[in-house]
């Protein structure tokens, strides 16, 4: 079985894929856009795996962009594939559409999930708790008690419930607040108080205290932040954004945020990316704003390679594969 990889990939697993006890045939993906086998050149009519994986590290290097783009193109001019691991956990991009419709199987990544977790929760209780006042007391030399509202009080409506949702839930209730959740499958989970389809949504949002947007980018949530979503908010509440840009109308975030419906938006997507220096986002004093980078943690590569290699067992011995993808998912 031939299997196309980075060579990062490939020297983080090696001990672990020797393990396997199959017959695997690895094709390294270098920095420099070659394939090689054993540290042995390869030429790229050469190369038609039946498994790719696309791992966080293809998009890396000094031209990340030309790099994935050699790896899908790769991918998509080869005959003989059957399953891709990505590193992405939304399938928005058109590269994910042609995959399947090329008739691979696509796994969709978990790795992330823990880390931008981490990330909502603590933007979150920062805003939450205040401690730009405390600091503000401080540099006064203050003494002085500043009243905090305790996150137990608080009510998070979590728009989308993936493996991101999920972890975040799981954070969230163990600090003892409420957590709603909007979905498309409306049964019960054990790590939420309520789950509403998405028709419930602006009814949902007035007791919101932190709306989380964590659903994937498609025909149903394209502008689902609109004008008529901001004015339904409760003020003083805030957003925080780890889907997609397209989710939010981003004229009627700045007005919402005039009335502060929300009072802080956490953006970690934007519509262009990478940001334009010159957008409002940049300067806005109720706006955090990060470089698509809530998956950053320490922990991610890790977590990417554990999934990949129990998918590769499940592969080789024909069982089910974690978080495989419907092609309806790639849709918008």
């Amino acid at each position: 079985m031939q299997i196309l990889m980075t060579a990062e990939a490939r020297q983080r697993t090696h001990s672990r894929l020797s393990s396997l006890g199959a017959e695997l045939d690895i094709i390294t993906f270098e920095v420099d856009g070659t394939f090689q086998r054993n540290g042995t050149p390869v030429p790229a009519e050469a190369v038609d795996p039946e498994v790719f994986w696309l791992s966080l590290d293809a998009y890396s290097g000094p031209n990340p962009g030309a790099r994935l783009g050699a790896f899908a193109s790769q991918v998509m001019k080869g005959t003989k594939g059957r399953w891709i691991q990505v590193f992405s956990a939304g399938l928005d991009h058109p590269l994910f559409k042609a995959l399947m419709d090329k008739g691979l199987r696509l796994t969709k990544s978990q790795a992330q999930s823990p880390a931008i977790a981490d990330y909502v929760l603590s933007h979150a209780l920062s805003l939450l708790h205040p401690i730009a006042d405390q600091a503000a007391a401080q540099g006064r030399r203050e003494w002085c008690t500043v009243p905090f509202r305790e996150v137990a009080s608080t009510h998070w409506l979590l728009v989308g419930y993936g493996a991101i949702g999920q972890e975040i839930a799981r954070r969230v209730k163990g600090f003892g607040a409420a957590v709603t959740v909007v979905r498309r499958n409306p049964k019960p989970d054990d790590l939420v108080d309520a789950v509403r389809p998405q028709s419930d949504l602006q009814g949902l949002l007035p007791d919101a205290d932190v709306v989380v947007l964590a659903c994937p980018l498609n025909a149903e949530t394209l502008n689902l932040a609109d004008a008529a979503f901001f004015a339904a908010m409760k003020p003083g509440a805030l957003l925080i954004n780890i889907g997609r840009g397209q989710l939010v109308d981003e004229d009627a975030l700045r007005a919402g945020l005039d009335r502060r419906q929300p009072a802080h938006a956490v953006l970690d997507v934007f519509r262009t990316e990478p940001l334009p220096a010159d957008t409002w986002f940049w300067s806005h004093p109720q706006v955090r704003v990060t470089g698509h980078a809530s998956h950053a943690g320490d922990g991610v590569r890790g977590r990417g390679d554990s999934q990949f290699l129990e998918n590769l067992r499940r592969y080789i011995d024909g069982r089910p594969l974690i978080a495989e993808a419907h092609p309806d998912e790639a849709r918008l």
